[in-house]
């Protein structure tokens, strides 16, 4: 028994020196510079994509909508914080002191990436859902039967269920409408608002079809008319760059398993709105921002993750002289226009590809999330998500928690749709193979 104990601590060990010598040949790495037009060079940082297939096809991940994969160098920071620094927070010795550092160093981290006004406003959580339930529960206590809070039919549930339960408590919950191109019917938004309108929740980009909403539009309405501003930004945050100070919303989510990290939630809150809110809390809890609406211990080798798996979206820059936010920024700049490219190629090729339907705005000059779904006549969408996965090509189907949108869209008898998402790991050449699979699922079946 002991014989097996050493062993398995040997080989865990092992294991972890692996991912240490790899975090520093990425330190390396990403202090030189790295092309803009080909960030696929990442991919040595990923253990999951020397996955392969049982005909020896390496595995094409186009499921990052649902989580993206994780590198080498969050891997290690998790491992290394419960192998050196486990212990919880406030106490008098070394490793409660550094797990201390741990946190404050994922809310300056975070801070930068959203490019936040101030440190103290970046919460963290099991996951944006609760986060969101959380900040509508407390929200909700500060609202009057007859108050008004605008959802759309374009955002995923996490963005409207936990605003249709304030329902209960006498709010009137109004609802924008989509257009038959997948995108927000604007006029009617707009003609929704009203002296009673007190909080307008609305998505970045649609994790379901890659619509991406004219926000600084929304948030000057709802400036106009005095509510909060809510923005869920699960889905842009892996692809494009934030700037919260510019934006200026109330309250902005996300979370970090979406770009290379954990699963940790994000909320980041306009000075002074968590203070101004009855949040749940445990009695001895800081009634102040950030950790008002942070109930329980927080997963601390998952924040370490979370500082990690920015630093490894910095060094997608190719401007190292920058500052750290304005590094950040720029990487984004270059994640942006990496996925774009791949899109537009998926987009068209999808289009030409008899049978199939492609859903949402056109890859092209609009802003735009690197998501493509489409449709495939005759067959229902899991089963050409299944078609693709014995190929080697990870892909989602159904309606992603985006209920509305598929049924709108009239597709729910088809069991949804098949969504692809780009990440800095993929290449055009899986690109290239992901299309010749589709059509031959298309013209002969699986």
């Amino acid at each position: 028994m002991r014989q097996t104990s050493t062993k398995c601590r040997q080989d865990f060990a092992f294991s972890v020196t692996k991912i240490i010598m790899v975090r520093s040949e990425h330190r390396l790495w990403r202090n030189g510079a790295i092309s803009v037009h080909d960030l696929s060079v990442c991919r040595q940082q990923f253990p999951s994509l020397t996955r392969t297939t049982a005909s020896h096809e390496p595995l094409i991940y186009l499921d990052g909508p649902g989580g993206s994969q994780v590198p080498y160098g969050v891997i290690g920071a998790i491992a290394e914080y419960y192998m050196h620094r486990n212990a919880n927070t406030h106490g008098q010795f070394i490793t409660s002191e550094e797990s201390d550092a741990v946190i404050a160093q994922a809310r300056s981290d975070v801070k930068a990436f959203l490019a936040a006004p101030e440190t103290g406003s970046i919460s963290f959580g099991q996951n944006m859902t609760t986060l969101n339930f959380l900040l509508s529960q407390a929200i909700g206590a500060t609202l009057k039967p007859g108050d008004e809070i605008i959802v759309t039919d374009l955002d995923h549930d996490s963005n409207v269920a936990p605003w249709l339960a304030l329902a209960a408590r006498g709010a009137v919950i109004r609802r924008v409408p989509i257009t038959a191109s997948a995108t927000l019917d604007i006029d009617a938004f707009k003609r929704l608002f009203s002296d009673k309108t007190r909080l307008v929740a609305v998505g970045w980009a649609s994790n379901a079809v890659g619509t991406v909403n004219p926000l600084p539009t929304i948030r000057a309405w709802a400036k106009e008319a005095g509510s909060l501003f809510l923005v869920d930004a699960v889905h842009w945050a892996p692809h494009g760059p934030i700037n919260a100070a510019q934006l200026d919303p109330d309250f902005l989510l996300c979370s970090a398993y979406k770009f290379f990290g954990p699963h940790i939630g994000i909320l980041y809150s306009k000075k002074g709105q968590l203070e101004a809110l009855p949040t749940l809390r445990v009695r001895p809890q800081a009634p102040t921002a950030p950790e008002r609406i942070e109930t329980g211990t927080l997963n601390h080798a998952a924040l370490a993750g979370v500082s990690a798996a920015i630093q490894f979206i910095a060094s997608l820059s190719d401007q190292t002289q920058l500052g750290w936010s304005d590094r950040i920024h720029q990487a984004m700049e270059n994640i942006y226009a990496y996925e774009h490219n791949l899109a537009k190629r998926l987009y068209t090729g999808l289009l030409t590809t008899p049978g199939v339907t492609v859903y949402g705005p056109a890859v092209g000059g609009e802003d735009r999330a690197p998501t493509v779904s489409f449709t495939m006549k005759g067959r229902s969408s899991e089963d050409v998500a299944r078609a693709l996965g014995h190929r080697g090509i990870l892909a989602w189907d159904g309606d992603f928690y985006a209920m509305t949108l598929v049924d709108e869209l009239g597709i729910r008898d088809q069991a949804g749709l098949v969504r692809l998402g780009l990440a800095p790991y993929n290449t055009m050449e899986e690109i290239e193979r992901t299309l010749t699979v589709i059509r031959e699922v298309a013209a002969h079946g699986a």
